[in-house]
């Protein structure tokens, strides 16, 4: 299980405990945190589940493949360094405290 903090744009901040096995989206859906859509379920088939990763874990998370770098091009404001797409990140120990930051809109 790793401890993950998800931050709205407004700031406010939900840290929850996700359970290993499933992805940094379906903790936020499961959880009914705001501001993670996840309208395609987390198919890797749109961007509404984007996010802008702390930058002490940019390099600690698996690279992008080339399907999830194709999806953030149609992600609002995308940061060529810190953008993510949560259904793309499976929750492992390795993630505990782990911190990502909602755009101020999903597209």
């Amino acid at each position: 299980m790793a401890k993950i903090t998800y931050i709205e744009y407004s700031g406010k901040e939900h840290t929850l405990d996700v359970k290993n096995g499933l992805t940094v989206m379906e903790g936020a859906r499961d959880n009914g945190i705001p501001g993670i859509e996840a309208d395609c379920g987390g198919a890797c088939a749109c961007s509404t589940c984007h996010v802008y990763v702390a930058e002490d874990w940019v390099d600690k998370l698996p690279p992008k493949q080339p399907m999830e770098e194709d999806m953030l091009e149609f992600a609002y404001e995308p940061d060529p360094v810190r953008s993510r797409l949560t259904c793309q990140l499976k929750v492992s120990d390795a993630l505990d405290g782990l911190v990502v930051q909602m755009p101020e809109r999903q597209i």
